[in-house]
């Protein structure tokens, strides 16, 4: 009896392996295009926070300064004001106030919050100070002897 052998050559098996293949490389790579779509998203949404936080921050900071501005042009008084500092996601070790006559110049050395907020300069003295905001929640704004200036530490 003689036994014979033939080659069967079904490519169906391998077709589908192919699919599921094919089918998890296009899975891996859609989520990977939606985990660095949501990433920028998120990346976005905290950078605008950061910057309305600061803007607000300053905004309060620069009316403060104007109303030690007015209380100024009273006479020889003493004014001091203190504001919160609203706490944001970036390092604030890095932030710096500085107080000129006409500006609030807000400098962020690690990163791209630079900004700047005039000030009327419409007192009868000079601004001065420079602040450095590394783990501070308040920042007195301080009208004494002619001079309106920022500080972290509360005045006696």
């Amino acid at each position: 009896m003689k036994i014979e052998s033939r080659k069967v050559t079904d490519t169906s098996a391998a077709a589908t392996e192919l699919g599921y293949i094919f089918t998890f490389l296009l899975g891996v790579m859609l989520l990977s295009l939606f985990s660095i779509w949501t990433w920028d998203i998120e990346t976005a949404t905290r950078d605008r926070w950061n910057e309305q936080a600061v803007q607000l921050n300053l905004d309060d900071i620069a009316a403060a300064v104007e109303r030690a501005d007015e209380a100024s042009r009273i006479g020889d008084i003493e004014y001091t004001e203190s504001v919160w500092w609203r706490a944001t996601e970036a390092d604030e070790n890095l932030f710096t106030i500085q107080l000129t006559d006409n500006y609030l110049v807000f400098i962020d050395e690690g990163g791209s919050l630079d900004t700047e907020v005039y000030l009327s300069g419409a007192g009868s003295g000079e601004h001065t100070g420079t602040v450095n905001l590394s783990g501070s929640e308040m920042i007195w704004i301080v009208h004494s002897d002619g001079v309106t200036s920022i500080q972290l530490e509360r005045p006696q």
